[in-house]
């Protein structure tokens, strides 16, 4: 059994994420302020707002891309970082297994095909034989509709078919919690419609995830929490149908206009 499959073993009601108090500053400018939040397994967390409202910072403070000014973030139980102050290389590598992240540029190795970029992460990270990755790589492209795609490069694909790679090496590495940071802003709008269709696969599925979308019917009907952030606080939050539809705040309401005029 990996490491990260038995994550939830010393929690004891089952919060897979809990974010509380969290800053982070890029120099003199603070761009989290204040940040609690908590997500339990099998949820799916919306974060929706404006560009430069910090959104993707949440994401990448918590999947450890970046590091917190101050405050607590804990991982299926695992302290990641307490009052601004990190656990030790060991233990955050042991966090970081549990954690998938897909990115909005797909992120995919332009030398390696298809079925490379899926077997090799699970061979270095989880130190799996080859021919193990390999039958969890098939198994994974067959469920996106890629099987047949296997032996081509990244760049014969079409966006959509990038971005379900990418979300196949994720699912590949057995994360308790993904993370996507705006899946479908780099696509066509053409193209949109069938990355959303795996996360709500996902969601059926009740794996527990994280979305950073401009997609605000997506995020109604698909998240159990979503959460509007503007100027580095979560503004309002609640129930999608209570934030999407029926806006409480001034500027969460200004910035449900625009989409609700497109």
């Amino acid at each position: 059994m990996a490491e990260n499959e038995n994550c939830m073993e010393n929690t004891d009601s089952k919060i897979i994420i809990d974010v509380k108090n969290i800053k982070k500053s890029f120099g003199e400018v603070e761009v989290l302020k204040d940040i609690s939040f908590s997500l339990h397994k099998g949820k799916v967390l919306g974060i929706i707002g404006p560009s430069g409202s910090g959104k993707s910072t949440i994401l990448r403070c918590v999947t450890q891309l970046e590091k917190v000014t101050d405050g607590t973030i804990t991982i299926c139980g695992k302290t990641m970082v307490k009052d601004g102050v990190y656990s030790s290389k060991e233990e955050l590598r042991r966090i970081a297994l549990d954690i998938g992240l897909v990115f909005q540029n797909f992120n995919l190795f332009p030398h390696y095909s298809v079925l490379e970029n899926v077997v090799k992460p699970q061979m270095i990270v989880l130190k799996k034989t080859k021919a193990e990755a390999t039958e969890v790589a098939m198994a994974l492209l067959k469920k996106m509709n890629l099987e047949t795609k296997a032996d081509n490069y990244p760049c014969e694909l079409s966006g959509g078919q990038q971005q379900r790679v990418s979300i196949a090496r994720a699912l590949a590495l057995k994360p308790q919690v993904l993370f996507f940071d705006e899946p479908t802003s780099a696509l066509d709008p053409e193209l949109t419609g069938e990355i959303l269709q795996v996360i709500r696969e996902l969601a059926d599925e009740k794996m527990t995830m994280v979305v950073v979308t401009h997609e605000m019917s997506f995020a109604r009907d698909l998240c159990d929490y979503v959460f509007f952030m503007d100027g580095g606080y979560i503004v309002e939050e609640g129930k999608p149908l209570d934030v999407i539809n029926n806006p409480q705040n001034e500027r969460t309401k200004a910035f449900l206009k625009r989409f609700s005029e497109r």
